[in-house]
C-alpha cells in the first residue's frame, strides 16, 4: 500500500514511517486526556456530521485502526502523528481510552511531513488543504513536485494542477474549501487570465450551479472573444487556437505576421508551476 520514498523524502524522514499494527511495540491503550493534537495538522476543517457518524460506527464496531502518537516527555503527553479524526470521534463517543501505536521520537520536520503525507494519501483533505500540504512540503523540506507525486501516488501534473489552485482569489479558494466549487471548476477559472472576467464566471458558477464542462466551455468562450476582438483571425487560426487551448488548459495565441505563413505561437502562464504543467503536457503529447 505504501509507495517507495523519493530521495528527498527518504532523507527528510530518515527512515521514519507511519507504523502498522505489526510494527513498533504493538498497540497500547492510552487515555484520551493524555493525547494532544498534532501541531502540524494540515487539515483545518472537521465536519461535525461526519465525526458523529464515525463516532457512532466506533461505538458499534470499535476502533478498527489505531492512531499513531509520539511521546513528549517534557509535557508528559502523547502528541498525535496521524489519526485526529479517529481521536475526535472517540471523544464524541464518550471513550476514555484509545488504541494507539507509540512511534519512536520524531523531530518537528518529520512530524510535519508525516502528518501532511498521511492526509494526502488518505484523501482526507479538501483540494485547497491538499495544495497547501504540497506547498508546505516543497517550501519547508525542498522536495520537488516529482518526488511528492511519486510518494503520494499522484502524477507530477496532478500535483502541479493542485498547486495552481493557490493562485486563485481568496474567495474562490474558500468556495473550493467549503465544497461550493470542486477542483475542476477551479481549473476552468484558471484558464481566464483577466481577473475581473474570472470573478464574473466564478459568480455565474455559484448562482447557476453549472457543471465543470460548462465552466470550461464558458472560459474558452471568454478567451476566444478576447482574441477575436484583438485580431481578425481566420477560421483556421481560431480553430487551431481553440484546439490547443483545450489540450494544454491555458491561453494560446497564434500570430501570423506575413503572407508566407510565418508567425509566432504564444503560450500564456501565470506561475512557474503552471509553466511546468504546460511543459509536462507538451512532453506527454510528443511521446
Amino acid at each position: 500500500m505504501r509507495q517507495s520514498l523519493g530521495r528527498g523524502l527518504e532523507a527528510l524522514l530518515g527512515g521514519a514511517q507511519i507504523p502498522t499494527d505489526k510494527e513498533n511495540n504493538g498497540i497500547q491503550k492510552i487515555p484520551l486526556d493524555k493525547i494532544i493534537p498534532n501541531r502540524f495538522q494540515p487539515r483545518k476543517t472537521f465536519k461535525e456530521e461526519s465525526l458523529k457518524e464515525l463516532a457512532q460506527s466506533i461505538r458499534q464496531h470499535g476502533l478498527t485502526q489505531p492512531v499513531v502518537v509520539v511521546y513528549d516527555g517534557g509535557l508528559d503527553k502523547y502528541e498525535l502523528v496521524v489519526g485526529e479524526r479517529r481521536f475526535r470521534a472517540c471523544q464524541l463517543a464518550g471513550f476514555k481510552e484509545i488504541d494507539a501505536i507509540v512511534h519512536a521520537k520524531l523531530d518537528d520536520k518529520q512530524m510535519c511531513a508525516l502528518a501532511l503525507i498521511e492526509n494526502i494519501q488518505r484523501e482526507d483533505l479538501n483540494p485547497i488543504e491538499t495544495a497547501l500540504g504540497y506547498k508546505s512540503l516543497m517550501q519547508k523540506f525542498h522536495i520537488s513536485q516529482t518526488e511528492i507525486g511519486e510518494y503520494c501516488g499522484k502524477s507530477k501534473a496532478a500535483v502541479s494542477n493542485s498547486l495552481r489552485l493557490l493562485t486563485l482569489d481568496d474567495e474562490i479558494q474558500k468556495s473550493i474549501e467549503q465544497g461550493s466549487l470542486n477542483e475542476g471548476h477551479g481549473r476552468a477559472l484558471l484558464m481566464i487570465p483577466d481577473n475581473k472576467k474570472r470573478i464574473v464566471l466564478f459568480k455565474k458558477i455559484l448562482s447557476s450551479k453549472i457543471s465543470v464542462r460548462q465552466a470550461e466551455n464558458a472560459a474558452r468562450s471568454i478567451l476566444n472573444e478576447k482574441q477575436n476582438k484583438s485580431k481578425n483571425k481566420s477560421p483556421d487560426a481560431a480553430s487551431f487556437e481553440q484546439s490547443l487551448q483545450e489540450a494544454l488548459g491555458t491561453k494560446v495565441e497564434l500570430r501570423q505576421t506575413s503572407k508566407t505563413g510565418k508567425g509566432s505561437l504564444i503560450l500564456y502562464y501565470n506561475t512557474a508551476e503552471e509553466l511546468e504543467r504546460i511543459t509536462e503536457r507538451l512532453k506527454n503529447k510528443m511521446l
